[in-house]
């Protein structure tokens, strides 16, 4: 038995550490179990891999841009294998850069890693795979997801995000499941190394969380950049292994339906992205008097299970399974655990986005719910505009700005091009700060940068608005603007 814990915090990924550290800053004893290694997916085998993949394809299309600007050189030759190896020794560096196991220690955690799985024996007690057990007042459950698996025969041969980083070799062929977030930026970044790329999904449309603006505009880019999109599936069938074939790579035949009928597609590899499960499987929380719902752990706004000292925070509760909402819950799980519950997690303000080629980013809400709940204006300034666009070659692309005609709240952002995500940010913050379209619209930014398509479609609002005087002859010309970037294209 562990030494006496006030709060105990199962999980060492974003949100179990930010937790951990948050109740330790409170003055809790605090403990925190691991299973495997801390940082969570995110660190280990998502987002940080992913975005060294994304960023080597960067470099990838950056060196075809040679020509064009006087440069002289052959286009880079592809080293998958040195690649993935890059990928696993950048995990490794981030590693090295946090000294996750040695802040908590210095922050007086008591850190257990490589603790196997953990399950509660009952509503204040847990067991380690090791036969060590740990009890205390308050719980912190945020031991994560993973990637879901579909049970389809032949589904043994097909891979998940996480399997990437151990293949042998680069496929010349692969069928992506799943057109959501993970889906599209692996499609993106295998399609740049040279692999004949098809996406499979069951929805409309890819992206099908994001403004419709968004999904079809990353449709069209997937088309121009020759991936196959395949919508409105019925469902995977199965995947079979041609095991006579006299390769390395035996394909494999990947038989889905489509408008009812059955189709087969023969690729070299088969990778699902469909969906992340909560990792709550071998908790027994029927022990301790927690719900769930769909798997995940039911929560109320405060981040409250049904058990009231118990809290779950990050992937396991289902509701925003990102690594900057982790890190948030993580904080207020920590916060209900040792002061009055009474927090508000809603994710109301959340940027996020995709390391896709164009990337893409969002905010606030899509313009169809926008819409929904009040009278919107709405303002799509393309990338063509942009003087930095064209310098740098990267005009393809636009910025969507949806405003509030009552309030002049930005309500939501949707931004597809060059440095998305990033600008995405910048609309998250005036948005939190409740700044007016106005104060966004008199914003003196820098140029020539992409952030420059923010300032436009801000101003195109307020005109639109009748914030800004015009004569009546102006107004007859339409969309022009007294406007220093703009383009007649």
């Amino acid at each position: 038995m562990a030494d006496a814990i006030d709060v105990l915090v199962l999980g060492g990924g974003p949100a179990g550490v930010t937790a951990a550290l948050r109740a330790r800053e409170l003055g809790a004893r605090v403990a925190l179990l691991e299973r495997d290694t801390l940082g969570g997916a995110c660190t280990n085998d998502g987002c940080v891999p992913t975005r060294v993949l994304a960023h080597t394809a960067r470099l990838v299309r950056e060196a075809r841009q040679y020509a064009d600007y006087g440069l002289i050189g052959a286009p880079p030759e592809i080293d998958f294998p040195r690649m993935l190896a890059n990928a696993r020794a950048t995990v490794e560096r981030i590693h090295a850069k946090k000294r996750i196991h040695y802040h908590l220690e210095a922050m007086g955690v008591t850190a257990y890693t490589r603790m196997g799985e953990a399950r509660f024996t009952d509503a204040h007690t847990i067991i380690c795979a090791n036969g060590e057990t740990f009890q205390a007042e308050k719980i912190i459950i945020a031991v994560g997801g993973h990637a879901r698996r579909l049970p389809f025969p032949g589904a043994e041969h097909a891979l998940t995000h996480s399997d990437v980083w151990r293949m042998t070799h680069l496929p010349r062929s692969i069928a992506i499941v799943g057109g959501a977030a993970t889906g599209c930026q692996l499609a993106s970044i295998f399609a740049t190394f040279g692999a004949q790329v098809h996406v499979l999904e069951v929805g409309p449309h890819l992206l099908s969380v994001e403004d419709e603006a968004v999904s079809e505009a990353m449709t069209q880019a997937f088309a121009n950049r020759g991936i196959s999109v395949i919508t409105q599936i019925g469902g995977v069938e199965r995947i079979e292994c041609d095991t006579d074939a006299e390769n390395d790579a035996p394909p494999l035949h990947l038989v889905y339906t489509h408008q009812g009928q059955p189709q087969n597609l023969t690729v070299e590899a088969v990778l699902l992205a469909v969906g992340w499960a909560a990792n709550t499987e071998a908790l027994n929380l029927a022990a301790a008097g927690v719900a769930c719902e769909r798997g995940y752990i039911t929560v109320n706004d405060s981040l409250q299970t049904s058990a009231p000292h118990i809290f779950a925070a990050g992937d396991v509760t289902g509701r925003m399974m990102l690594v900057q909402s982790a890190t948030a819950e993580g904080t207020l799980a920590a916060e209900s655990a040792l002061l009055e519950p009474g927090g508000r997690g809603r994710h109301l303000i959340v940027p996020h986005g995709g390391f896709t080629d164009p990337e893409y980013g969002s905010v606030g809400l899509t313009e169809r719910a926008a819409c929904a709940q009040d009278e919107c204006a709405v303002a799509v300034v393309p990338y063509t505009h942009v003087d930095r666009a064209v310098i740098d070659g990267h005009t393809e692309g636009f910025c969507k700005l949806i405003v509030s005609q009552t309030t002049h709240r930005v309500l939501g952002a949707h931004i597809v091009g060059e440095q998305a995500v990033e600008m995405t940010q910048m609309l998250a913050t005036g948005m939190t700060a409740d700044l007016w379209v106005e104060q966004l619209a008199e914003l003196e930014l820098a140029y020539p940068t992409f952030a420059a398509v923010v300032g436009l479609a801000a101003r195109r609002i307020v005109r639109e608005l009748g914030v800004v005087p015009l004569a009546p002859q102006w107004r007859t010309l339409g969309q022009a603007s007294a406007e220093w970037e703009r383009s007649d294209a």
